[in-house]
């Protein structure tokens, strides 16, 4: 899976919300979608896994998920990972998981999910460009979008992470993650799978408390 910045294209693309500066903690919300739509997009490289494994000590239940994720890292090799992924995304036929909103949500790919987040994506200014393989639906896709909401990169109005959040990733994207930290081919992965539910849970708390 492409970044945002290369899977998407049109007028909002790489805007920076008109210079306005961004909060210290939006980055770091920015930093973790990031983080988990790149392992969820393709398996990580080693200097990746390296770097995870070096990660400082946090602090609640997301630092305690950070840190499963750095001995995980630091546990496994690149070669090992790219299987996993494989297993887990891929497979021959289909992988153990289907990460797509139109799946979990209906049980069939390529749904009314996927349509309306076709539709919020021209509502912000952004089409995917040609050769982008997976549809728009894959959780990658989301969480890259919500990064790019989150860091002010698209200068999309305000309130609309929290739209886009409780429309395309709230409803089904926690139990993706859930079913990822049980899937029978997880290892490294099920780190992944218990940082991303902990980050959706704060995630969803946040816009709680915000409303």
């Amino acid at each position: 899976m492409s970044s945002v910045a290369s899977a998407l294209e049109g007028p909002l693309a790489g805007a920076s919300g008109g210079g306005a500066p961004v909060d210290e903690i939006d980055v770091v919300r920015a930093e973790h979608y990031d983080l988990l739509a790149l392992l969820l997009g393709r398996a990580p490289a080693q200097a990746l896994l390296d770097g995870l494994a070096a990660l400082g000590p946090g602090e609640g239940a997301l630092g305690a998920a950070t840190a499963e994720l750095r001995r995980a890292a630091a546990a496994t090799d690149a070669g090992a990972v790219e299987r996993e992924f494989f297993e887990l995304f891929i497979g021959v036929g289909r992988g153990e998981l289907l990460p797509y909103a139109s799946y979990y949500l209906t049980g069939f790919l390529n749904e009314r999910p996927l349509a309306r987040v076709r539709e919020d994506l021209a509502a912000l200014g952004l089409t995917r460009v040609e050769g982008m393989s997976e549809p728009e639906d894959h959780l990658a896709f989301l969480l890259e979008i919500m990064a790019g909401l989150a860091a002010g990169r698209f200068g999309a109005e305000n309130g609309a992470a929290r739209r886009f959040f409780d429309r395309h990733v709230a409803p089904w994207a926690p139990r993706l993650f859930a079913d990822l930290e049980r899937a029978k081919s997880a290892r490294f992965y099920r780190a992944v799978g218990g940082l991303g539910r902990v980050f959706l849970e704060v995630e969803a708390e946040a816009f709680r408390m915000d409303a």
